[in-house]
């Protein structure tokens, strides 16, 4: 790959992988390249799975949240849109968030859905999995188990009531696992060096998942951690550029949370609000990260 290109995912991965406050910066530092490592593996992708949804339950607010089934759709539908295979694991509640955030992409992906507590759902799951020939599973902000074996939210709250353990679909078979998060406690964070969760990040050593992954992307908002593997994906693979840039839009992003909030009650997780924005951020700053995607992967030439 030339010098220019590898230029242009590191810039990338600089624009979506930097802390936003969460005290990640020693988990970015631990993967700096390993968003450009998952493009370059996704790029030779044949089928591919995705696991996302994570469920807020706070006073009166018991919903899904805006971060990951939103990434988790464009990134599936561009999939899609460039001839790769591909369909989306969730769990009950936040199953609806997700097939409104797939609808509103205008592609047909299929969704399994899980119940929080269906062991036997999970397996049937996997067998469609390894029937279906995956060669990569892609888990974007979805909650793993901790230590103790509970999923937990990064107050340290045990959220294992509305979180159906999916870290064993991603494990269930050798094919490519990704991980994509911004907090500590998502599936792939166990890749970390032992105790770095712990040590960086508030309430890290209740809440750091255990399960690992062969490429893991510590993104300041997981949705832009999709964003970056599909500009990454543009830049590596330079025939599917026209079918992902359909997709990584700011009107996309905008249109697809929306669709989640109105027609699924979805909320941001920071703010536990009822509306389009994702971890505290309004559309605009999310608006300006796509089209700083867009201007450094598209702007790279043929070479």
């Amino acid at each position: 790959m030339s010098p220019r290109k590898n230029s242009a995912l590191a810039a990338i991965e600089a624009q979506v992988c930097r802390d936003v406050g969460r005290g990640t910066q020693a988990l970015i530092d631990a993967t700096r390249g390993e968003l450009a490592a998952a493009a370059r593996s996704l790029a030779g992708a044949t089928s591919v799975g995705l696991i996302t949804g994570f469920f807020v339950p706070r006073g009166e607010v018991a919903a899904p949240e805006t971060d990951g089934p939103v990434g988790t759709a464009l990134l599936a539908a561009a999939l899609a849109a460039c001839g790769v295979a591909v369909r989306i694991a969730v769990d009950s509640p936040c199953a609806d968030a997700v097939r409104a955030a797939v609808h509103a992409t205008g592609m047909d992906v299929t969704v399994d859905e899980v119940g929080v507590v269906d062991r036997p759902g999970i397996e049937r799951v996997a067998a469609a999995w390894r029937a279906a020939g995956l060669s990569h599973a892609v888990a974007i902000e979805r909650c793993g188990l901790s230590p103790d074996g509970r999923p937990r939210n990064m107050r340290g709250v045990d959220v294992s009531p509305w979180t159906a353990p999916l870290d064993d679909l991603f494990t269930a078979a050798p094919w490519v696992r990704i991980g994509v998060g911004d907090g500590g406690n998502e599936i792939g964070m166990g890749k970390l060096p032992a105790g770095l969760i712990a040590a960086t990040v508030p309430n890290g050593e209740r809440i750091a998942c255990i399960t690992g992954c062969d490429h893991l992307v510590v993104a300041g908002v997981s949705n832009w951690g999709a964003y970056g593997l599909m500009a990454a994906l543009a830049v590596v693979h330079e025939s599917w550029s026209p079918a992902l840039a359909r997709f990584l839009t700011a009107e996309r992003d905008l249109a697809v949370t929306r669709a989640i909030v109105e027609k699924s009650g979805a909320v941001d997780g920071v703010t536990a609000r009822n509306e389009p924005t994702v971890d505290g951020f309004p559309p605009e700053i999310h608006a300006a990260l796509i089209a700083e995607l867009r201007r450094i992967a598209w702007g790279v030439a043929a070479d």
